[in-house]
């Protein structure tokens, strides 16, 4: 065969997963989320296989690193995030579809707390999960915030990726120093902030929505 034909030849596409083993792929996630959140990223792989309840050969099968487990649960979760976005714009006004992904967001910011330490390791394997963040959560802040400001509910002057960094701080140190409680009570005062500075309302004005 000619290296033309080569590349010609269309590449085999990868068989469906079944059933049973998209369960287990789940079920090791949520299990090594959980895991991670509670004792860290050296957490025993065993730990989270015994969580998920399957084989510590079923883990390694489909996680051969534990890098591997670690990016999956990093993107697991920034999907689930990003995928609310759309979810909440239908099931709220505009306004609180923006108030109820921020707290989801920052949620989502003190879950991964215990991957922080792999994710900023310098390891080639994680080199590529800041541009995915991006990627998927810029464009789901970015449509809440656009209808928000188009019913007036927020400022219209809001770039996305600030917010997500000044969340992002938020969530890191809390200024009431009291983990997620203080965290979400810091976010819901910038929430607040943005709903002010478009509605121009004040000290004994009543806000437009709430958290």
């Amino acid at each position: 065969m000619t290296g033309g034909d080569e590349e010609l030849k269309e590449a085999p596409k990868p068989r469906p997963m079944r059933a049973d083993a998209r369960r287990s792929e789940e079920a090791l996630l949520e299990a090594a989320l959980a895991v991670f959140t509670a004792l860290g990223v050296d957490a025993p792989v065993r730990d989270i296989a015994e969580r998920a309840g399957v084989g510590i050969g079923t883990l390694y099968r489909r996680f051969p690193q534990r890098a591997d487990l670690i990016v999956a649960v990093f993107c697991r979760q920034v999907d689930d995030c990003a995928d609310a976005a759309p979810l909440l714009a239908r099931e709220h006004d505009p306004g609180e579809a923006v108030s109820r992904w921020m707290l989801r967001y920052a949620d989502f910011l003190m879950a991964k707390r215990g991957l922080a330490s792999a994710l900023h390791s310098g390891d080639p394997a994680y080199h590529a999960l800041p541009a995915y963040f991006d990627q998927r959560l810029e464009p789901a802040l970015r449509s809440l915030i656009d209808a928000a400001a188009a019913a007036g509910q927020v400022r219209a002057d809001i770039a996305p990726r600030e917010l997500l960094r000044a969340v992002g701080n938020l969530c890191c140190a809390p200024a009431s120093g009291d983990g997620a409680a203080g965290a979400r009570r810091m976010v819901t005062l910038l929430v607040d902030g943005l709903r002010y500075g478009a509605c121009g309302a004040g000290a004994g004005q009543r806000p437009v929505f709430s958290i």
